[in-house]
């Protein structure tokens, strides 16, 4: 497995990091990227936090598909997260495989990979990780956080864990628990990883062959739901994949069977099939009300200083708006200033990856908002 060819950072060497399983890790190792100049009193911080399969590589290209960062539309020199004036940083999520420690990574025990003997995690224990990276940059509190997705999961778990530390907070397409059909999907995809006789009970590092088919066919399932129904119509409708005819047999005869084929094949060259499984399974255990007599609004009562703005996209049926209003709710009963949309879009959860006019005009106005009240308008990033 590539093990990232960006900047890491050895966390936790003296003492251990405590997972919510109750199990210890040390020493761990973050990758992460920056972009910008840290001001003189750290105070033009930005931290983004990826999705699921995200990575670092929000505006550098990426080092084993070469292709652009993910969201280097907004983020950059001049652009929206203005990297002349911000520092910005985003760091590989704890359990991923592009430099941050997870079952690809040695266990210190034996000097093998771990494997499934590494211990589940969950979204609390990225975000413990990703407080202890920024403190490591000589950050103490961020201007702003933002993440969609499994990145908004984040953000929320920072607005409970560590809100002191927060001015602003963006979450886009997310919500605060796991839904039974979220869960499903992420069964089944984690069920096609096992099924593949080269997963080998977790244990293939050793050996030449991975587990490629399984994990290619969890992330075409999972792909089906970051888009929706009008935006595979629209694209491919029942369009036939470079023939005239059905061959009556089972080629991708489909345009959309061909992209979907595109899309797992292309995945297992930058992905690590355990990754995949414990990154799923924590997103699963994500409910933040339990952890409060089911009450949200009680995990956000520390962070009424804290101005948010949570986005939502029409189409998006994965993480959709009602789930993303119970947040909004949930803040506002808790005195937490917010702003909120639901966006018109076509593409499905995806949105926010895409290039959404209304969302980055929403976005442009927070961004400027929150660096005025931090006080940014006159100093020099």
């Amino acid at each position: 497995m590539n093990k990232g060819a960006g900047k890491t950072a050895v966390l936790f060497e003296s003492d251990a990091l405590t997972l919510d399983s109750g199990a210890a890790l040390s020493p761990v190792t973050v990758g992460y990227e920056t972009y910008g100049t840290l001001n003189a009193d750290a105070s033009n911080a930005v931290l983004i936090c990826h999705a699921l399969t995200g990575d670092q590589y929000v505006a550098s290209n990426h080092p084993i598909t070469g292709k652009p960062g993910w969201w280097e539309r907004l983020v950059g020199p001049g652009k929206l997260i203005d990297t002349d004036r911000y520092y910005v940083i985003c760091s590989n999520v704890l359990g991923s495989c592009l430099g941050t420690t997870g079952p690809w990574a040695d266990n210190p025990a034996t000097g093998k990979p771990w494997g499934v003997d590494f211990p589940v995690i969950t979204v609390r224990d990225m975000v413990r990780v990703q407080a202890a990276l920024i403190s490591h940059l000589g950050v103490d509190s961020l201007m702003m956080i933002i993440g969609g997705s499994m990145g908004g999961m984040q953000v929320l778990e920072w607005l409970t864990t560590f809100p002191e530390r927060l001015h602003s907070a963006v979450m886009l397409a997310t919500a605060a628990r796991h839904t039974a059909q979220n869960i499903a999907f992420h069964e089944v995809g984690r069920q096609a990883i096992m099924a593949d006789p080269n997963w080998q009970d977790g244990r293939y590092y050793e050996h030449e062959a991975k587990p490629a088919k399984g994990l290619a066919v969890a992330r075409m399932t999972a792909h089906i739901t970051y888009l929706s129904e009008d935006a595979l119509t629209a694209k491919f409708g029942r369009n036939l994949q470079e023939r005239e005819a059905v061959t009556f047999g089972f080629d991708a005869d489909f345009q959309v069977e061909s992209y979907l084929r595109h899309q797992g094949s292309t995945f297992v060259d930058r992905f690590d099939a355990n990754s995949y499984i414990y990154i799923t399974r924590a997103m699963d255990y994500l409910d933040i009300a339990a952890r409060h007599q089911g009450r949200l609004a009680d995990a956000f009562k520390s962070a009424a200083h804290v101005r948010c703005c949570v986005i939502s996209f029409t189409s998006d049926w994965l993480y959709p708006t009602v789930e993303n209003k119970r947040i909004v709710h949930a803040l506002n009963a808790a005195g937490v200033p917010v702003s909120f949309a639901e966006i018109e879009s076509p593409f499905g959860h995806d949105a926010f990856l895409l290039d959404v006019p209304e969302m980055d005009h929403m976005l442009n106005g927070f961004v400027c908002a929150a660096a005025r009240t931090r006080g940014l308008e006159d100093k020099d990033a």
